[in-house]
């Protein structure tokens, strides 16, 4: 009998609760965790724990991209498939890698697992450089002893996050460069262009419309001040950066941004769109959907949807089926609740699942294209406004000198 540790949460209530339990493998420990009236979210070995107190990971792990990870897991992938070991896959990956990177996590991995652990086990001990999503994945194929099929869910997860990320990353990239060169040429404007103008407006002994006074201003301004131009730029990027980093303010972005038309329909999409994925990932992994849960609401980046989702979890693990806890929150789309509930009660959820996962995809693709076409008008009435806003600073002096004579 091996002794393991377990967390979990106590059924009934949200709390967390921390034990061992003896059993021959992980799979009969998960269910003695079960039998004790709780829902685990962790079991390791505690041998394998105690090791990794008295030594610890001793190499240096590499932070894994998303890029990173398709590639790793596709290797490894190839390699499960064509039946070789785990060690051996390792090792192929350690000397044939393309990127030093990926190279050195496989020979760290590698040489803990000889030291006696499992590859989830060995992952396990890196959550900053594969995530709870895979590392949970990875525990339940195996745990199921179904490591490959997991490890090709998985990789089809992650293709489909680079894809989402892709989409959603292109749509955005037009505005924000625009936005930019726009700054970039009102900035040139001010600081060589108007200076210029200023001698012949001085000439002309005329007085000034305000807004070129307050343009010729800034732009001398700025001229003599040239150092201010760069840190205002990094200014401006650092306190962008700031209020999407700082929690209480990233989350009131995070409600606002799914009270504006288009806007809500893309972040609502994109962040279901790898919810429902994790989940028909997970739940065919043979995970319990109360894990399945906890594993799909990590990747969710609107803290407002992962709240409602959490509500939803709540209720899942008081007895509430998935698809009522879900339409309590009145967060996920109603077609997906739809397909959802139609799972339950035939008892074809993980195809639901894979239903929705092709609905979202189309919506998706639908919101962007929408998004794309809306923005080039934006952006045309934008930079329009801007030159003509500078056009009308410099030539109104000029109409009203030709006017007075």
């Amino acid at each position: 009998m091996t002794v393991y540790n377990y967390t979990a949460i106590k059924d009934g209530t949200n709390e967390l609760v921390k034990g061992k339990v003896e059993a021959d493998d992980m799979r009969e420990a998960r269910a003695a965790v079960k039998q004790l009236g709780f829902t685990a979210t962790s079991i390791t070995e505690e041998n394998a724990t105690q090791k990794d107190d008295k030594k610890g990971p001793t190499g240096i792990m590499p932070k894994l991209g998303l890029a990173d990870q398709i590639d790793f897991t596709s290797t490894l992938q190839i390699l499960a498939a064509a039946g070789i070991p785990i060690i051996e896959s390792l090792l192929f990956i350690e000397n044939d890698a393309a990127k030093l990177k990926i190279r050195r996590v496989a020979m760290e991995l590698r040489r803990q697992i000889m030291n006696g652990g499992t590859f989830a086990g060995t992952i396990a001990r890196y959550p900053e450089q594969f995530g709870q999503v895979y590392i949970g994945l990875v525990r339940a194929g195996e745990d199921s002893g179904e490591l490959e099929k997991t490890l090709d869910r998985l990789l089809e997860l992650l293709n489909k996050q680079a894809a989402i990320k892709s989409k959603v990353i292109g749509t955005l990239m037009y505005p924000v460069f625009v936005i930019v060169l726009a700054a970039f040429i009102v900035v040139v404007m001010l600081v060589f262009v108007f200076p210029v103008f200023k001698e012949m407006f001085d000439s002309m002994g005329m007085q000034l419309p305000w807004i070129t006074r307050v343009l010729m201003q800034m732009g001398l301004w700025m001229k003599k001040n040239w150092y201010a131009i760069p840190i205002g730029f990094f200014g401006a990027g650092a306190f962008i950066n700031f209020l999407f980093r700082w929690k209480p303010s990233r989350w009131k972005i995070d409600d606002a941004s799914l009270k504006i038309p288009i806007i809500s329909d893309l972040v609502q999409f994109s962040n279901f769109a790898n919810f429902i994925a994790v989940m028909q990932v997970a739940y065919d992994a043979g995970v319990p959907i109360l894990e399945c849960l906890y594993l799909a609401n990590m990747t969710l980046t609107n803290h407002t949807l992962e709240t409602r989702v959490e509500d939803a979890t709540v209720r899942v693990q008081q007895g509430q089926h998935l698809s009522a806890a879900l339409r309590a929150t009145r967060t996920m789309p109603k077609m997906i609740l739809f397909m959802i509930a139609t799972g339950e009660q035939s008892g074809r959820l993980g195809d639901m699942l894979g239903q929705a996962t092709n609905y979202i995809d189309k919506q998706l693709d639908t919101i962007i294209d929408i998004m794309t076409k809306m923005i080039e008008p934006i952006m045309l009435i934008v930079i329009g406004s801007i030159v003509l806003v500078l056009a009308a600073a410099l030539y109104l002096p000029l109409f009203a000198s030709y006017m007075g004579m």
